[in-house]
């Protein structure tokens, strides 16, 4: 039986973590579950956002770290492809992080497209208190949402940050009551599942492609030929006709 609950409403798919008596921990077993889930929503047509949780009271508690200590390169990978799937997957993605939000664990937040979190959330890297260096990327997803001193302090002086000091530092967009928490990122997550089809999917890529892009003119070219396509699709001509009426109305 899967680890992973999918349930989809509105567009939005919510994955869930369920397997609370472990926190969430990151096995091989549960890896596999995470990336069947994301195989299965991206098949879908009636999703087009996904918010990624864990089942109380851990959002993931990091790797299996009995799983670790028998494995080296590929063992180690294949843990890796439970968050990677998660960072591969083309629609937008919000985590929704509930509780602690450890090694591992962080990185399966660090991969999604934003991150909010209640106000209970603990993010704990937790590498330096094992011994273990980081893995996974972590260091360069972390360093490219916040910056290096945010990294140095929870990586390098063991600082666990709270939901408020991730917000403060930037690693999370905004910080909610525990249970408002999820309905706030599905609520979110809706607002991009419901636009224009083909568009969020698209904004999402160039998005990620300005990383590569150091000056503004190679930027400019490469937004160039996604809006082109966006004004030709029939949502823009009905919102541009439908805001020509109400200006004409007005007028």
């Amino acid at each position: 039986m899967s680890r992973v609950l999918l349930d989809v409403a509105d567009r939005v798919a919510t994955v869930t973590l369920n397997d609370p008596d472990r926190r969430n921990a990151l096995d091989l077993g549960l890896c596999d579950d995470i990336v069947a889930a994301f195989d299965e929503l991206e098949g879908r047509d009636d999703v087009g956002a996904v918010v990624v949780t864990g089942a109380p009271p851990a959002f993931c508690a990091g790797a299996d770290l009995s799983h670790l200590g028998a494995s080296e390169r590929e063992g180690l990978l294949a843990v890796y492809e439970g968050f990677l799937r998660v960072g591969r997957c083309p629609l937008p993605t919000i985590a929704a992080v509930n509780g602690a939000a450890v090694g591992a664990g962080m990185n399966l937040a660090l991969v999604c497209d934003l991150r909010l979190a209640g106000r209970s959330a603990r993010f704990d890297t937790r590498f330096l208190q094992l011994g273990l260096h980081p893995g996974g990327g972590h260091t360069w997803m972390f360093r490219r949402i916040t910056g290096p001193q945010a990294v140095f302090a929870a990586v390098v002086f063991g600082e666990v940050l709270s939901a408020e000091e991730a917000e403060r530092c930037g690693l999370v967009w905004r910080c909610h009551d525990d249970d408002a928490l999820l309905p706030a990122a599905q609520a979110m997550a809706g607002r991009a599942a419901n636009g224009p089809p083909g568009l969020v999917v698209r904004m999402k890529e160039s998005i990620a492609a300005m990383a590569d892009i150091d000056e503004h003119r190679p930027a400019v070219e490469r937004e160039l030929e996604p809006q082109i396509w966006s004004v030709r699709q029939p949502a823009f001509q009905e919102r541009l006709a439908a805001l020509k009426a109400k200006i004409s109305k007005n007028s």
